[in-house]
């Protein structure tokens, strides 16, 4: 781990066996996971983590989250996220992410728009009086381009119904990113994954989804390359997302 200072937080990492894909690749789902683990390492190291933030019965949340890979840690190779904040407003705070080879080479970027709820009341907090987060603002930019308005996919060539369960909610007490990402990968077969590679993901969390909770993951492929999907029930969507891929 380095921190270089207050305002830019590095995490290394080693890819296993374990941790890959069938293309012996880091999943996308992986690069989810350590983009929450990073920011929360951030946050801690800042000293308003979790432990901090649930005294006041708050926790941060993702909204938003855009990915752009050139291409994905192969397995037994060393990776770093290197995680900075570029803005933040009253509701919502804007985290970059860098990801690089052991030689320093970036392979990927990531932007996320996080924002601070209160569990009681499942709505959001102000955050604009934070000094932490005023204090610590980079000048840094993202490579990545901002993520477009997603919208609901209400022309579908592929809808599949699913209850989410136990082992998809988290702490707190929703469904999590990571299962959410699942199920939409799920979407597609193994083989698309083998010829082509997800460049750019575009993924919007709209509404909370609960354990017990029943909804339709819609799919528009009709191009193969830029492919739309939503979990919705009824009119309303709780995720929305963009799949772009390239030839491998």
């Amino acid at each position: 781990m380095e921190t270089n200072n207050s305002k830019k937080f590095t995490q290394k990492y080693l890819l296993t066996a374990a941790e890959c894909n069938p293309e012996r690749e880091m999943p996308l789902t992986l690069v989810m996971s350590r983009i929450i683990e990073v920011a929360t390492l951030h946050a801690n190291a800042w000293g308003v983590g979790y432990s901090k933030l649930i005294e006041a019965n708050q926790g941060w949340v993702l909204s938003r989250v855009t990915v752009e890979m050139t291409r994905y840690p192969r397995v037994n190779e060393q990776y770093s996220f290197t995680t900075w904040i570029e803005n933040y407003n009253r509701h919502f705070s804007q985290r970059n992410m860098e990801i690089c080879d052991k030689d320093g080479v970036v392979i990927g970027g990531v932007r996320t728009i996080w924002m601070v709820i209160n569990y009681a009341t499942r709505e959001g907090v102000d955050i604009s009086k934070l000094s932490y987060i005023s204090n610590n603002i980079s000048d840094r930019k993202s490579s990545v381009a901002p993520q477009g308005r997603l919208h609901m996919v209400t022309e579908a060539t592929k809808s599949t119904s699913y209850t989410f369960k136990y082992t998809d909610c988290d702490i707190n007490r929703h469904v999590n990113t990571v299962k959410y990402l699942e199920l939409l990968m799920n979407q597609f077969p193994l083989e698309k994954y083998d010829k082509q590679l997800v460049r750019r993901l575009e993924i919007a969390f709209m509404h909370e989804t609960r354990c017990g909770d029943t909804v339709e993951v819609n799919l528009n492929d009709n191009d193969g390359l830029d492919c739309k999907l939503s979990v919705d029930s009824g009119r309303l969507s709780h995720c929305r997302a963009r799949f772009c891929f390239s030839p491998r």
